[in-house]
């Protein structure tokens, strides 16, 4: 799954919204019949890498990918695992995209 959002600050004023905000965006899946933890992230540059567990049910999936932060766009790249069975992908892309733009105001 990849999201891309436009943002109009500078690179370090979105990462270190990304960073500060990240656990939070997880917190409620909202319409996602879904519970995510965050089980890793670390940045390298302006590029963070995380790790999150997905659980519905009694089924649990990791979820992997990055985040960069360019001058102009938020990208975010993620391997929805096994969750991407049971969840439309463009569902997921709204509702992660949704969140991430919260971040930028």
């Amino acid at each position: 799954m990849r999201i891309s959002i436009s943002h109009n600050r500078t690179k370090e004023e979105v990462v270190q919204s990304v960073d500060r905000s990240w656990d939070d965006l997880f917190k409620e899946a909202g319409a996602l019949p879904v519970k995510l933890t965050v089980e890793h992230r670390s940045w390298q540059g302006s590029t963070m890498t995380f790790a999150l567990t997905a659980k519905m049910g009694i089924i649990s999936t990791p979820i992997k990918g990055t985040v960069e932060v360019t001058d102009r766009d938020i990208i975010v790249d993620a391997d929805l695992g096994m969750l991407g069975r049971f969840v439309n992908e463009k569902t997921a892309q709204q509702l992660l995209g949704s969140r991430i733009k919260g971040l930028l105001k």
